[in-house]
């Protein structure tokens, strides 16, 4: 199950539990909040690792603290976890603590009064910024504090399909895909000799999350790192951005990417030879493609030690209809340990996002060499702006990007400018 910025459709798994009370008023209901223990309740994926990993975490923490008792369930279903975390804190009935926060989501969940700032707990600061390093000062939000805690990411990176690449006659050990004219160049020959109907299937769909899988994880790399939105203003209508662009309209106009949604997994069917994605995919191609994995291309050929990319991240959030939030932070600490965060890179084979992650569970591995390129990427990664007006400033972005890189219908260039002038409006606003 693709697992794109935790915004899609979730499984039903029970009605909306409650860590009981409501979000109270006053800021001595808060004090008296943060420092109260008793039982809690949780929401984490419905992804079959997390969930496994997360019922482990409970049974783990429920043995040593009877008093303290999680109760923990996969999220509700919706269209999209958004929509359901949204309509709990309007409710006054949202879990204590989600393991499946979108950071573009986190601006809205503030807005709307529905989130604890774990900068309120006397380590609060000091626990997230000594855990993830210098990223997680990505996280913060526009008054400097922290609403969420920065979990784990999915750093999306290049799949490619060694068997197409061996029918095409590319070289499957070092194939060209380093800078766009060798991308390009790479893709014909897969398409031309029919190895794969497109090299690469991006979501042409309008969802707003969707350029996170095309132009943002290139954006970052062409970059050396920059968020669409930095300092109060759009950064993307820049050369590097319009670089990025022009690639991929090449892309779509010359019928090496599909504008038809595809039902499906492309990668996994043969349709394409290529995929955007992350680690978590792994599990899902064993035993289905002999796949190899490189970096995301860029105009001119930079190392791929200094290639940044779209980090694909869900973090953990406390909601401020938790009464007992002292205990929800204490459960925090515990599933973010080195230890749980190594129990959850053993299960999901996703990035645990602390700092160096490719030595502190170098045995993982050297046992599972597979994943250890994702753990170096996993260092060089970019977040979306944790701005106000998020989800809409993306919305505003794709919907030009479709218009004029997916579809023809418009040029690149002014549709980039066109879309910084409207996002630094909805900036402004905010």
């Amino acid at each position: 199950m693709k697992l794109q910025a935790g915004l899609l459709a979730v499984v039903l798994a029970g009605s909306l539990a409650a860590c009981g009370g409501s979000s109270g008023g006053g800021s001595g209901d808060a004090d008296a909040a943060a420092k109260a223990r008793g039982p809690i309740t949780i929401w984490y994926s419905n992804n079959a690792e997390e969930v496994a990993w997360g019922k482990q975490m409970v049974a783990a923490w429920n043995t040593a603290h009877a008093d303290q008792k999680v109760t923990a369930q996969e999220i509700p279903t919706g269209k999209s976890s958004e929509e359901v975390i949204g309509a709990a804190i309007t409710a006054g009935n949202a879990p204590c603590l989600i393991f499946n926060t979108s950071p573009a989501s986190v601006s809205q969940f503030q807005k709307q009064g529905g989130l604890v700032p774990l900068d309120s707990f006397s380590d609060g600061t000091s626990y997230i910024e000594d855990r993830s390093g210098d990223i997680a000062k990505q996280y913060k939000s526009a008054d400097g504090k922290y609403y969420q805690l920065p979990w784990k990411s999915n750093p999306v990176m290049i799949f490619y399909n060694k068997k197409a690449f061996a029918k095409a006659g590319i070289d499957t050990a070092k194939p060209p895909l380093t800078t766009y004219d060798d991308f390009l160049a790479t893709s014909r020959k897969l398409v031309a000799s029919k190895a794969a109907k497109v090299a690469i299937y991006p979501a042409p769909s309008n969802e707003f999350y969707q350029s996170w899988f095309d132009f943002y994880p290139l954006y970052a790399a062409e970059t050396g790192g920059k968020q669409l939105v930095e300092d109060g203003k759009s950064t993307f209508n820049s050369d590097e951005g319009k670089r990025v662009a022009t690639f991929w309209r090449t892309m779509y106009a010359d019928k090496l990417s599909s504008q038809e949604k595809y039902t499906g997994d492309a990668f996994v069917d043969g349709t394409s030879a290529m995929a955007v994605v992350g680690p978590w995919a792994i599990a899902t191609y064993k035993g289905k493609v002999d796949w190899g994995v490189v970096p995301v291309p860029t105009s001119a050929a930079k190392p791929a030690n200094e290639i940044h990319t779209f980090s694909d991240a869900k973090n953990v959030a406390m909601y401020s209809s938790c009464k007992n939030r002292g205990t929800a932070w204490d459960v925090l600490k515990f599933a973010t340990s080195q230890e749980q965060d190594g129990k959850f890179l053993q299960t999901t084979g996703q990035m645990p996002l602390r700092k160096d992650v490719a030595s502190v569970y170098a045995d993982y591995f050297t046992k599972n060499p597979d994943y250890k390129v994702f753990a170096d990427q996993a260092a060089r990664t970019v977040e979306v702006p944790n701005v106000p007006n998020s989800i809409a400033i993306w919305q505003t972005f794709r919907d030009a990007y479709s218009k004029s890189v997916i579809f023809g219908q418009q040029d690149v260039g002014a549709a980039l400018d066109g879309a910084a002038q409207k996002i630094d409006q909805l900036v402004k606003q905010s």
